[in-house]
């Protein structure tokens, strides 16, 4: 498997895993948000550390890119603190699925149509099936 694959893979494995802990700490802090809020704090730390070894000039490119991309902050601020809130009620899995099953969605959408200057990859009849697969064993996991 190719090192971007394992790198997504360890990435995937770890959204379930950040569900889980940061459900966790809500539940015990009596309030999502400020478990939110630990999290974006310690992944400022990291990401500032990240920047600093991998070269802080870029960082002076920001002012000149376009602002709808700033909106990817609010997305994932959006995500964090859904799954902080909504995990504890509805289960990890539950919620994992169904973020899982938005993602393909928005993917294959993204990829089809080559949105935010992503490669453009049509939307076959095979990757159409595996995502109706996927979102059958989502609807399958809400049977049990």
């Amino acid at each position: 498997m190719p090192i971007h694959a394992l790198t997504m893979l360890a990435a995937g494995i770890g959204i379930p895993v950040l569900a889980a802990l940061n459900a966790a700490l809500g539940v015990r802090m009596g309030s999502p948000a400020a478990a939110a809020t630990i999290l974006f704090t310690v992944a400022l730390g990291a990401t500032v550390l990240a920047v600093l070894i991998t070269g802080p000039a870029a960082l002076s490119r920001a002012a000149g890119a376009p602002k709808h991309l700033f909106l990817a902050g609010f997305l994932v601020a959006f995500y964090v603190l859904s799954i902080t809130y909504i995990a504890p009620k509805f289960g990890v899995g539950n919620a994992v699925f169904f973020v899982l099953l938005g993602q393909l969605i928005s993917a294959a959408a993204i990829d089809h149509f080559g949105l935010f200057t992503a490669q453009v990859s049509p939307l076959s009849l095979t990757r159409a099936l595996g995502i109706g697969v996927m979102a059958l064993g989502v609807w399958i996991t809400q049977q049990a």
